[in-house]
Formats: C-alpha cells, sequence, structure tokens
C-alpha cells in the first residue's frame, strides 16, 4: 500500500528527473515536466531520442544524470519502465514514482524482489501542490471518500 510519507518523501527532492520526457507538447511526459517546473522542481529530463527539450539539456539514460538527481518520476511506455527501475538500482536513486499507465507487472514484481520503496498507481499532480484544476477536483473526491494515502 502507498503511504502518504512516502509520497511526501519524494516530493521532498527538489531534483527530480523524468524518465520518458517528451519533446510532444501533446503528450504527458512533456506536460507533467512542465507542470512540475512551475511548482519548483528542478527537472532533469530523459530520453535517449533528444538531446535538448524546451531549453533543456536531455540524459539519455537514468544512469548518465548527475549526482544531485534525488528521485525519478518514470512516465514511459510500460515496455520500458523495468528498464528504468533497473537504472535508478543501479544509481542509487531511493525515490521513484511510476506513473499511472506506465506500470507493469513485470516492473512491479522487480521493483519487489530488489526491495524498492516505489510509488505507483497515483498520479503525481494530484500530489505536487499546489494542486489545481481537475487534479484538485479529482483530489477533492478522493479526499471526501477516502481514497487517499494515509
Amino acid at each position: 500500500m502507498i503511504t502518504q510519507k512516502q509520497i511526501t518523501a519524494f516530493l521532498a527532492c527538489k531534483n527530480l528527473a523524468i524518465a520518458g520526457a517528451s519533446r510532444d507538447k501533446k503528450k504527458f511526459g512533456n506536460q507533467v515536466m512542465h507542470e512540475l517546473m512551475r511548482k519548483g522542481f528542478t527537472v532533469f529530463p530523459v530520453n535517449p531520442g533528444a538531446e535538448e527539450i524546451d531549453g533543456l539539456k536531455v540524459y539519455p539514460d537514468v544512469l548518465s544524470l548527475p549526482e544531485a538527481v534525488e528521485s525519478v518520476l518514470i512516465v514511459t511506455p510500460k515496455a520500458k519502465t523495468k528498464s528504468m527501475l533497473e537504472q535508478a538500482l543501479q544509481k542509487g536513486i531511493k525515490h521513484i514514482w511510476i506513473q499511472q499507465m506506465a506500470d507493469s507487472p513485470e516492473a512491479l514484481d522487480y521493483a519487489t524482489e530488489n526491495g524498492m520503496d516505489v510509488i505507483y498507481g497515483k498520479c503525481i499532480l494530484m500530489h505536487a501542490g499546489p494542486v489545481k484544476g481537475v487534479h484538485g477536483f479529482h483530489r477533492f473526491f478522493m479526499k471526501l471518500f477516502g481514497k487517499m494515502p494515509k
């Protein structure tokens, strides 16, 4: 079960890699990158097919990230998520969030087998404050019905 303590620890890390960052402004990997920057995070995009996204240096993989990176948000296709977990483990990154729709049974099994503390099945935009708009609306109802992590 995902706890509020896990979420709070993840969000306290202000140097955040986004594995699956996208150049396409219509894709979640681009939108979440910009939203998290607006919320005060320093983001480090990870995408093997890009050298730059919107003026930011892009890293080809998790292993090439600078030491300052404390956490990884994974927004990759499911087939690539386990590889991102393997790299995060090898890099020693302890705070990992697998965005909804990026998780797979194989990746979650790998995380469990390796004792990784991973947040999954949750949308980061419902937790990284301030939460506004549609995410604020959903958050209100999740709190109302007792569905928020405790």
